[in-house]
């Protein structure tokens, strides 16, 4: 007998959110649902009681650290340019290029 290592599926967000939301709909069984996408009915749970858990986030106003740290970029790049610019029309008119 060969030795057969078994990998792990991964699953996408979106994967993910759609079994929810068909389990959540409860036209189907959690067992039809499973035999469906070929996952154990735990699993569908466990993402069910997840979705739920989390679904008063899509509703949040606030940014997202990662926009936070964009916006923070872009303000030190702003800064650093202006910078830049004011080096040059200090030196520009020091040799009276302007």
């Amino acid at each position: 007998m060969k030795n057969m290592k078994k990998t792990r599926r991964k699953f996408t967000s979106e994967f993910k959110a759609r079994v929810a939301l068909e389990a959540l709909k409860e036209r189907k069984t959690l067992a039809e649902l499973a035999k469906k996408y070929e996952l154990h009915p735990n699993q569908i749970s466990k993402w069910k009681k997840e979705f739920i858990k989390n679904s008063s986030k899509v509703f949040e106003t606030g940014k997202t650290s990662r926009e936070e740290d964009r916006v923070d970029s872009l303000h030190n790049k702003i800064g650093k340019l202006e910078m830049e610019r004011d080096f040059l029309k200090k030196n520009l008119k020091k040799l009276n290029l302007t």
